[in-house]
């Protein structure tokens, strides 16, 4: 079985939904610190041609305190200037009408804790891109409170019975492939291919914005396309120590 761990983020890239689709079950890693200049809170859409930067207003953050220990601040009015911005930049967009009720039902919820609104958040878009991977919290799982780092994702994934771990590209420099495979676990890191679509008004293609950008502009079909389009990389261990 193949597993996936990532923290809960605000309307992430495709590289987030890729990894999702990759796996059979999918870990939200909400009970890790917050941080604060991270994007758990945020992403950028285009706005004229060139990101710009969303995000969620939040209360009482601290990187002292762990996701699921944050709440976000459900001013209605700031809620409604954040939907006002999505309509104004994607109103001509071809799939704004559909994509654009899924934004509200999001924005518009009523819960405040911050990792089940990201929660909810994924489950909606996954279900709008008919995707199929079980999702569950990682708070929910009962793991020891002394393991750090890999080791902490390792334990996870044995909970799980899991034989193969899938990470986003930014692990092939943290992760040890050769310390997941002594317990039974096999490391493979998936790098997202060169992706592009037709973006309207815009002369060159802006990547990497918010999965908002890539559903306003195509298809759940021709999205689900798009996540298949990485590539895995499974050796590359050696790649760890090149010039040490």
């Amino acid at each position: 079985m193949k597993v996936g761990i990532m923290q809960p983020y605000f309307f992430p890239y495709i590289g987030y939904w890729q990894l999702i689709k990759a796996v059979d079950t999918y870990v939200i890693y909400d009970d890790v610190n917050y941080k604060k200049k991270g994007w758990i809170n945020k992403n950028n859409i285009l706005v004229n041609g060139e990101e710009k930067a969303i995000s969620l207003k939040m209360s009482k953050v601290s990187q002292n305190k762990r996701i699921n220990e944050i709440e976000i601040d459900n001013d209605l009015i700031y809620n409604k200037k954040l939907l006002k911005t999505i309509k104004e930049t994607y109103c001509k967009a071809p799939y704004f009408k559909e994509v654009y009720i899924l934004m509200e039902k999001v924005i518009n919820q009523e819960e405040l804790n911050l990792a089940k609104y990201l929660t909810n958040s994924i489950i909606e878009v996954c279900t709008y891109l008919d995707l199929h991977t079980h999702i569950l919290l990682s708070s929910d799982l009962k793991k020891s409170e002394n393991l750090k780092g890999q080791d902490k994702l390792i334990e996870i994934c044995n909970m799980l019975s899991a034989d193969q771990y899938v990470n986003a590209y930014g692990g092939l420099s943290l992760y040890s492939p050769l310390d997941f495979e002594s317990k039974g676990v096999k490391l493979e890191i998936i790098k997202t291919n060169d992706i592009s679509y037709q973006q309207k008004e815009v002369k060159k293609f802006v990547p990497n914005l918010s999965i908002i950008d890539v559903m306003m502009f195509n298809s759940p079909k021709e999205i689900n396309s798009m996540l298949d389009d990485f590539t895995i990389i499974k050796d590359f261990y050696p790649l760890l120590h090149i010039g040490s």
